[in-house]
């Protein structure tokens, strides 16, 4: 892996250090905090439950706090994640990873699919919050990700998300590279997230065009890059 050509504290400010089990103590978000400060990460990913204390950790820092809203299914009502990216905000938010409703999606309702994405992203951005729609690339087929990643882009999100983590699939580098095909040229950046255990992958899905990566082995990655330099 010697051809690595991206520094190693640029690596890091595209990594954000990820924590979602519902079984997660506050100790854990410490620790979390902690080890975001040290290593440079970009952000903190964590329930929204444990945003306030999180922003109380890392408001000196350069840090972010980001935080999942209609996590994990996406299924919540309008109003409900409305109230969600308001709160999360209020309490310190800065970026919210917002799970689409795909059920829209499945059933061909494309007009409230849109207007959902639209309406959560203009709501967040007039509350200078960063948006990442999470659109559950393991649940789509190739032209409903097509579809979906457009949508987003239309709507004039920060990013497209490819995944939750929740279910089995996760990021794969064809996904990367057919929503890049839609997000270049454009304002909209594209996470990846699910299954990114190792320096390898992580590196590949950048090179397809990720522009952040959500992963609970953050640490583990760069200590992978420290050993490949």
């Amino acid at each position: 892996m010697n051809n690595i050509t991206i520094k190693k504290n640029e690596f890091a400010k595209k990594i954000d250090h990820t924590l979602l089990k519902p079984d997660t103590k506050i100790e854990q978000i410490e620790q979390l905090c902690n080890e975001a400060i040290t290593y440079n990460f970009a952000s903190v990913c964590i329930l929204p439950n444990y945003v306030n204390f999180a922003s109380s950790l890392l408001n000196k820092s350069n840090v972010k706090v980001c935080t999942v809203i209609g996590f994990p299914l996406g299924a919540n009502l309008l109003p409900v994640k409305l109230y969600e990216i308001e709160k999360a905000i209020e309490s310190g938010a800065n970026e919210v990873d917002i799970v689409v409703n795909n059920a829209y999606l499945k059933n061909k309702d494309i007009k409230s699919y849109k207007e959902e994405i639209n309406f959560l992203n203009k709501t967040s951005k007039n509350l200078q919050a960063t948006t990442k729609f999470i659109i559950e690339t393991g649940l789509l087929t190739n032209e409903e990700k097509k579809l979906a990643t457009s949508i987003v882009v239309d709507c004039k999100a920060d990013f497209v998300k490819t995944s939750t983590g929740i279910i089995s699939t996760g990021a794969n580098l064809e996904d990367i590279e057919l929503m890049m095909e839609i997000c270049k040229n454009t304002n909209t950046n594209i996470k990846a997230s699910g299954g990114i255990r190792d320096l390898k992958f992580a590196l590949d899905l950048i090179r397809a065009g990720a522009n952040r990566l959500g992963t609970s082995s953050g640490i583990k990655i760069l200590q992978e890059f420290d050993e490949n330099l």
